[in-house]
């Protein structure tokens, strides 16, 4: 198993200033919280607040925090605040680690939420044992709002953290998506409208509503403010290889990981080539150029020595596996695709293999229940093409010695990696 390490936070933020998640002096209690932070207050302007600091969902959707917060207030019902720390990307940690070093900021981020939502149920929900156990502690030394807080611990399914499948979950006991809409925020939870949030997000969250926007905006950049937590994989493929970093966008992509090409966003992102990863900075524009997206804040390079055809092919059949089944792109054309992929790798001279995974990823973008369909067929068209020469390689003279590789890529209950 895979050791996961925060880096150490360093010294005191400049106001506004980074690290502000990561930071770690005194511990996680209670009394360490406050004196590293002090009380929280929550503004009755919190909404509004959120909307001017530009605050966005850190979970992958990057979704405005103050839409959501505005939209769950415009619904009929009283609501329910859901913390989403399911973390169901096996190449991601930051949300562990920042439950794990952090669970009071991310505590205040759904009072706080709840305070101005006039919520009177708040549920974290959590696949990591471990996780959950110091959040129940976190929680034990809290009193007033902070004391209702239900801590659940989800199915460590990939499927489980859409917040349509999390919701469905929390009411039904099946974690599959639902169609939408209606959306969680007009129904969601007990048919309530509920606001559905990353958990590092609410820590954001926590601290704009103690500091203000202008406070959280010194950090990042006018179009991307804030701090971003991302979980780094190094290319040598071993235990120890992994860390939660925290980043300030604007920061140059080069300068995090090592020379190579790049999956950025996890198993639903995008690979870039080394070419394209010289010049490009950490930021929503520059990453876009590349059809890139911060995500779930998730670098990773592979190893020289692996195969990245048949690591990409293994993920795909990975998520094929992880589908709720039920609808036809996920169901039929995700195995299919893996199929294919599977093919390509063994070399398929006709290259009559790699066409049909680009016709098929195309197909079944945007066509299913939830967005598994859409980041797996961005996953494998984005290796298609930064991978072309391994491609050529694979056609003409058949699998490389790479495919021989131990897995690299973690594909938990399928040939996982370490």
């Amino acid at each position: 198993m895979t050791i996961v390490q925060a880096r150490p936070a360093g010294p005191d933020p400049l106001p506004g200033g980074s690290p502000r998640l990561t930071r770690t002096d005194g511990g996680p209690g209670l009394a360490a919280h406050l004196a590293r932070w002090g009380p929280l207050r929550v503004p009755a302007d919190l909404v509004a607040e959120a909307g001017r600091a530009g605050l966005r969902g850190r979970g992958g959707g990057g979704f405005p925090t103050a839409d959501k917060l505005a939209a769950v207030l415009a619904a009929r019902g009283r609501p329910v605040v859901v913390a989403n720390g399911t973390e169901g990307e096996p190449l991601s940690a930051k949300d562990r680690t920042l439950l794990q070093r952090n669970p009071h900021l991310v505590i205040d981020g759904m009072v706080a939420a709840a305070t101005v939502l006039g919520a009177d149920r708040a549920v974290l929900c959590i696949t990591d044992p471990a996780s959950a156990e110091v959040a129940r502690r976190a929680l034990s030394e809290r009193t007033g709002r902070a004391e209702a807080i239900e801590v659940l611990v989800a199915p460590d399914r990939y499927v489980v953290g859409e917040e349509s499948a999390l919701v469905n979950w929390i009411n039904t006991g099946r974690p599959v998506p639902t169609r939408i809409p209606p959306r969680p925020s007009t129904r969601g939870v007990a048919g309530r409208p509920t606001l559905v949030d990353n958990v590092e997000t609410l820590a954001h969250l926590a601290l704009v509503a103690r500091f203000g926007a202008a406070w959280w905006r010194q950090a990042g950049t006018a179009e991307d403010p804030g701090t971003m937590l991302a979980t780094v994989t190094s290319a040598n493929g071993t235990a120890g290889d992994r860390w939660v970093v925290e980043i300030e966008p604007g920061a140059p992509l080069d300068g995090l990981l090592p020379a190579g090409p790049v999956l950025i966003g996890g198993y639903s992102g995008t690979w870039m080539s080394p070419e394209q990863v010289h010049g490009t900075t950490w930021t929503s524009a520059s990453l876009a150029r590349h059809g890139a997206t911060f995500g779930c804040g998730v670098l990773a390079t592979l190893p020289a020595a692996c195969c990245p055809l048949a690591e990409t092919a293994r993920v795909a059949r990975w998520l094929a596996g992880q589908s709720a089944g039920q609808c036809g792109p996920c169901a039929n054309g995700l195995p299919a695709i893996a199929d294919a992929l599977d093919q390509v790798v063994a070399g398929d001279r006709s290259g009559r293999a790699a066409g049909l995974v680009v016709r098929w990823a195309a197909m079944v973008d945007g066509r299913g229940a939830c967005r598994l369909p859409d980041g797996a067929a961005r996953f494998v068209a984005s290796a298609v093409t930064v991978f072309a020469d391994h491609l050529h390689q694979h056609r003409r003279h058949g699998p490389c010695a790479g495919v021989g590789h131990p897995p690299v890529l973690p594909t938990p209950g399928l040939g996982a990696a370490s």
